[in-house]
């Protein structure tokens, strides 16, 4: 498959690949998508803002040039911007293929990494040389200042042109939390959502910190998506209650949704509004509490995005989608096209699992 190499979030000729629970494939235009769901069904969209996560500078003991990927904060609290997983680079930038970015300087706990108007300690390393804790100096204002003013959109090098902030942020972006922009999202647009309402189809969101796609190194790429805050309201919770009670589906927008309502849904009493941290890897053998359905991205096997589609459809099922793909000229990556996949097996929605009283939300 071909990536998509413009920074276009919907580009008039998108298209949508639909799975059906049987396996059957639909191809229709990714305008379309409200009619591919039912009146009764809910669409849950990541409404986080994509911040500048993307920060060069100097590694202070060596002089040396480096670049530090924000990967993961420990919640979404606007004061809780010090402490960060980062992901580090040497010389160079997006131009270069990640797998082939220069390794970075050797790093040490305590060492100074000079990041523009930032300056950031290294606080904890991982067995893996890419991947640090860092902690910045300074008061939240300053560090949130600081990495609007310097940072850039992280970027890899199947898109030639320099991202600007806009093309990474969704039409319903609110707070900033995304790392890498929650991509799903690029299909909305003030047309979509309008076509929703028509089709009597509900519209909720949730805020997750959607994390970084790529590190470069299989490896450590193994080991995504990392950990991953998240915030639930009250009344998306509401409107899933609602779309069970009517008997629509839940359609997640987008991996990150579904592991936000899943991670929930997997804790103490049940799906329920509230900040988290999304701590599991979905797959083959995840059995769905609350998502029916997801609209993602065109992914290739292997990518941790593919594996999270495994909870949703067989390897046969998904193998056919990757051949329809490749076929018709469907493009990857976050400004390609996207796919609609039924979950092929009933979603185990219980008691515990959907904590919250219809009476409540009226």
């Amino acid at each position: 498959m071909r990536p998509a190499t413009q920074p276009i979030q919907r580009p008039d000729d998108a298209r949508l690949l639909v799975v059906d629970t049987d396996g059957t494939l639909h191809h229709a235009p990714r305008s379309d998508l409200a009619e591919w769901l039912s009146p009764g069904d809910v669409l849950v969209a990541n409404d986080a803002a994509t911040i500048p996560a993307s920060l060069h500078g100097i590694h202070a003991p060596t002089r040396s040039p480096i670049e530090i990927r924000l990967a993961g904060r420990p919640s979404l609290a606007p004061d809780d911007v010090r402490d960060f997983v980062a992901v580090a680079f040497g010389e160079g930038d997006h131009h270069t293929r990640t797998e082939r970015r220069a390794p970075p300087p050797p790093l040490s706990r305590g060492d100074l990494l000079l990041l523009g108007p930032l300056v950031a300690v290294v606080t904890a390393l991982d067995v893996h040389p890419r991947l640090v804790r860092l902690s910045f100096r300074g008061s939240p204002d300053l560090v949130w200042r600081g990495i609007a003013r310097h940072g850039k959109p992280i970027q890899y090098a199947h898109v030639p042109e320099r991202l600007r902030m806009w093309d990474v942020w969704t039409r319903v972006a609110g707070v900033p939390a995304a790392f890498e922009p929650p991509s799903a999202g690029f299909v909305l647009d003030w047309s979509v959502l309008r076509r929703l309402r028509e089709r009597g189809v509900d519209f909720a969101t949730l805020t997750h910190a959607a994390g970084i796609s790529s590190t470069g190194d299989a490896e450590l790429d193994a080991r995504l998506p990392f950990d991953e805050a998240y915030r639930i309201p009250e009344r998306t919770v509401a409107a899933i209650a609602e779309a069970r009670a009517r008997g629509g589906r839940v359609v997640a927008l987008g991996t990150t949704v579904t592991r936000a309502l899943e991670h929930a849904a997997g804790t103490p009493g049940g799906l329920h509004a509230g900040e988290g941290v999304a701590t599991q890897r979905l797959g083959p053998d995840t059995r769905l509490q609350v998502v029916d359905a997801i609209v993602s991205g065109a992914h290739e096997a292997g990518e941790s995005h593919y594996e999270l589609l495994r909870a949703f459809a067989t390897d046969t099922v998904l193998a056919a989608m990757s051949r329809a793909l490749d076929a018709h000229g469907y493009r990857t990556h976050e400004f390609g096209d996207s796919v609609l996949v039924a979950a092929d097996r009933p979603v185990v929605t219980t008691t515990s699992a959907l904590r919250h009283e219809l009476v409540g939300a009226s």
